[in-house]
């Protein structure tokens, strides 16, 4: 069974990529496990961190790498938080400073439409020339207050416009079918079917 390396240190977004994988032959290992620390990601796209993640878990586990990196953008706040949207509030954040700070900036906003976005990259070796990238985009809108316990980060405040509900009140189920990361990693696994 073919080893492959998680760049993330976020246990619930380990989870969602573990539950959506588990069907293919390969055996997921998270880089904590493995000794790996977070690395920087200093770049103003998705898919630029997403590919420095995996080269850097690559490089240092000397195995195939995944790495995720998504993030919620609003409309009227030009994309805003995006790639900043799991330290919005700042460096010392929470999923509840994040929302209150997104929830503050748009109170004098009609437009409340936005979107996740996932770019997913996958490396054969921490030097391929050729990633794999695949990416996934969950339309809907901010709420004006929190609904639904499930999910983390910006779930409760995001509703999904197919279905009228908060991405926290959704069943996993369906979020795992539904969401950006879902479509993304749908995508990849079709790909690596073919490649592993």
């Amino acid at each position: 069974m073919k080893k492959i390396v998680i760049a993330t240190s976020n246990n619930k977004k380990l989870k969602e990529i573990e539950f959506l994988l588990s069907d293919i032959e390969i055996e997921i290992i998270p880089q904590s496990d493995l000794g790996v620390e977070s690395c920087e990601e200093p770049f103003n796209t998705f898919i630029e961190n997403a590919l420095v993640k995996a080269r850097f878990a690559s490089k240092k586990t000397n195995l195939p790498a995944i790495a995720d990196d998504s993030g919620l953008c609003v409309e009227s706040l030009n994309g805003q938080p995006g790639v900043l949207s799991a330290r919005f509030a700042g460096e010392k954040r929470s999923d509840e400073d994040n929302n209150d700070k997104l929830l503050n900036n748009l109170k004098e906003k009609k437009n409340r439409r936005a979107h996740y976005y996932c770019a997913i990259v996958f490396l054969r070796n921490f030097e391929d020339p050729q990633p794999i990238i695949t990416e996934g985009i969950w339309q809907g809108e901010i709420l004006k207050t929190r609904k639904g316990n499930n999910g983390f980060g910006y779930d409760p405040i995001f509703m999904d416009y197919k279905t009228d509900l908060s991405a926290a009140e959704l069943p996993t189920k369906l979020k795992n079918r539904i969401s950006h990361r879902a479509q993304a990693l749908q995508k990849l696994k079709q790909k690596l079917k073919i490649l592993l």
